[in-house]
């Protein structure tokens, strides 16, 4: 009798020890989110060098050249919690179909409502003396010491250009005073973006002919290049802030 006493009790033990064992919450672990960049003319896919566009103004355009500068990503959770990536430096570029894709590492596990980024380079790292990977000056996104890095160019031409071969460039940078061009976006997600041990991806879709409308109006007929920090850099950078969109997948 005694021993068949002994037998429950260990079984009601193991039960309850099994239980516990179940009952146990795995901790959250941190995960991976994918970035990725579609770029866009209004409805119409960017095409180099083939594809004819039209500007809010009325003006066709082509686009030989596109890209810019993403850094300072940071994603905030809906407790107020962040993430901010390390070393964040990122230049898009429509030729190089690679770029429009970079990883966030290491992502605590949480519900992440918005994505913040900064469109060009921070003042730091202007004059931070030589620089490496994507901001090396050999990507041609860099003017001097002085001037500092292009935050965002756009190359094409247009038949209403008067530029040589009607060419149009708007080479736009400038990081000191009013003239400063760096521009912070927000993006809220559709939804949250739970990450726990897991890899999510959002899309971002860049309509390029935002650049050319919005607070201000830029027009092929009456400016064909710029190349220098200014106030019309400062006008396009006030314009193409609101060239960026979580895109309709969802995230």
């Amino acid at each position: 009798m005694k021993l068949k006493h002994i037998s429950l009790l260990a079984l009601s033990l193991t039960m309850v020890f099994a239980a516990c064992k179940k009952d146990k919450t795995e901790p959250a672990k941190s995960g991976t989110m994918q970035v990725v960049f579609e770029h866009k003319v209004g409805d119409k896919a960017i095409t180099l060098n083939s594809e004819t566009y039209t500007s809010h103004h009325g003006e066709q355009f082509t686009v030989s050249l596109f890209k810019y500068y993403i850094s300072n990503v940071v994603l905030t959770a809906e407790d107020g919690s962040t993430y901010t990536e390390p070393e964040s430096y990122h230049l898009i570029n429509e030729a190089d179909a690679a770029s429009k894709t970079f990883n966030l590492n290491d992502v605590p596990a949480g519900k992440y409502k918005s994505i913040t980024f900064m469109i060009g380079v921070d003042s730091i790292r202007n004059v931070s003396g030589a620089q490496t990977g994507a901001l090396d000056p050999a990507n041609e996104m860099f003017w001097s010491w002085n001037n500092g890095y292009i935050m965002a160019k756009f190359e094409g031409t247009s038949p209403q250009s008067q530029g040589t071969d009607n060419k149009v460039m708007y080479h736009v940078g400038g990081f000191k005073g009013e003239h400063s061009v760096l521009r912070t976006v927000t993006l809220n997600f559709h939804h949250a973006m739970e990450i726990n041990n897991n890899s999510l991806h959002t899309h971002i879709n860049v309509n390029l002919g935002k650049w050319f409308h919005g607070d201000n109006h830029i027009m092929f007929a009456t400016v064909d290049k710029v190349h220098m920090p200014g106030e019309m850099a400062k006008k396009m950078a006030d314009n193409y802030q609101h060239m960026f969109s979580i895109g309709d997948d969802g995230h």
